[in-house]
């Protein structure tokens, strides 16, 4: 089996990495090497490169010490990272910060799609300065008993809907890719249920609302291809070694290294690049993209069921969409969302989640008033750009800023009228 085959190559591998990770380590602690001549400094820069284009399989920290902060004179403001609430497949993560009470609560809801919550650690550190945020941090399946049961798309929105309950009124939803199906969904039946914690707003990101719109690659393999193709070929139980073993799952390795493959010059490109920008000195650009690639390149594993749901029901049937998406025997009516306020966004060059698969949400939502929808594409991005680099926090970020903040003040003039 492709899982055993795989980890098998891993433990083969480990001793040789954990040489490389401590030569790369000791090449950095020496001036005299990190300084020294070209052949030197090219060999450590090697190193360190080598020990970051590996595959690893825990979430990495987010490791945000610190923010700017409205109202605090301009100064950072220490931040804490705690899971405050705990459920076999999710923890949700919140980030402390010691002043700037009283700003809107936030609920960042991270794609369960093969790569860990941190790679919302761009969008996270930017949100902080002006929102209290929490986030979906997602379980590897491979670490999950077998005891705690399945995992399924209706299980999702199942989970987003606890998470809001447990939040309580007042939240804002932003969700990033593939989560904007099952937000939507939550949402409609949230609004059908009257229920207090409905979110306040909603932002959806780059996600695939409704696929048959500039159908992508991926797009269009889901739809030639027959479901028991992915679970007869994608599809494995978790090694021995593991709490979650015998498991079935789609292998984080597997959807990785599929992405790698869609754009794989481009991968190269980059990781040459920044090894170049390290030779140079020029340590910020090399960083930024050593940051990525380290959230890039760990991976989770998704539980078989959740995946084979979404294959099927987002990208074959286009259940939503049609107005055929059930959720545990109900049917998700997104004419149901009156009062949530929508902002959809999208990337010019995204080759994941095309312009317009997003904006879809716009005409479904169709009983939502028109001054409470908006809809923005970033130009010049790709996928990832949406929500990570300088134009997600120069551009997109504004306007997520914004419909929170109005919306917010809109909460508080009808509240004041009716007290009034």
């Amino acid at each position: 089996m492709m899982y055993h085959a795989y980890q098998m190559l891993a433990d083969l591998l480990a001793p040789l990495h954990a040489a490389t990770d401590d030569a790369a380590v000791s090449c950095a602690a020496s001036p005299m090497l990190a300084s020294g001549p070209a052949f030197a400094r090219e060999w450590c820069t090697l190193l360190q490169w080598s020990s970051l284009v590996r595959l690893r399989h825990e979430r990495p920290p987010f490791d945000i010490p610190a923010v700017g902060a409205n109202g605090a004179g301009g100064e950072r403001v220490a931040v804490s990272e705690e899971a405050v609430h705990t459920t076999p497949f999710c923890s949700l993560l919140h980030f402390r910060r010691d002043v700037v009470p009283g700003q809107p609560r936030v609920l960042l809801i991270a794609p369960l799609a093969g790569h860990f919550a941190s790679l919302l650690r761009a969008m996270t550190a930017t949100m902080l300065a002006d929102h209290d945020v929490y986030l979906t941090d997602w379980h590897n399946a491979r670490d999950i008993p077998l005891s705690c049961g399945s995992f399924g798309f209706d299980d999702f929105v199942a989970q987003l809907i606890s998470l809001l309950d447990w939040l309580g009124p007042g939240t804002h939803v932003v969700a990033v890719c593939q989560p904007t199906v099952a937000t939507l969904a939550a949402v409609a039946l949230m609004s059908e249920d009257r229920d207090p914690a409905l979110p306040r707003s909603m932002t959806l990101m780059a996600g695939p609302i409704d696929t048959r719109v500039n159908p992508t690659r991926i797009n269009e393999l889901a739809v030639r291809t027959p479901l028991p193709w992915f679970e007869t070929n994608l599809i494995d139980t978790v090694p021995a070694r593991f709490e979650g073993a015998m498991r079935r799952v789609y292998p984080g390795f597997v959807q990785v290294c599929a992405f790698l493959s869609m754009n794989l010059d481009r991968h190269i490109a980059s990781l040459i690049q920044a090894y170049q920008y390290k030779l140079d000195g020029e340590t910020a650009k090399a960083e930024a993209i050593r940051a990525f690639y380290t959230d890039y390149f760990s991976t989770m594993d998704l539980p078989a069921e959740f995946y084979l749901d979404t294959v099927s029901r987002v990208f074959q049937q286009h259940a939503l969409p049609r107005g055929r998406l059930m959720v545990a025997g109900r049917r998700v009516d997104l004419r149901a969302i009156q009062q949530t306020a929508l902002l959809t966004v999208e990337g010019e060059n995204d080759d994941i989640c095309a312009v317009g698969q997003t904006e879809a949400a716009q005409e479904l939502c169709s009983e939502l008033r028109p001054n409470l929808k908006s809809h923005y594409v970033q130009t010049g991005v790709g996928h990832y750009g949406v929500f990570a680099g300088r134009r997600w926090a120069m551009q997109v970020y504004p306007l997520l800023r914004k419909l929170i903040h109005e919306t917010e003040q809109r909460c508080v003039e009808a509240a004041q009228s009716v007290h009034g």
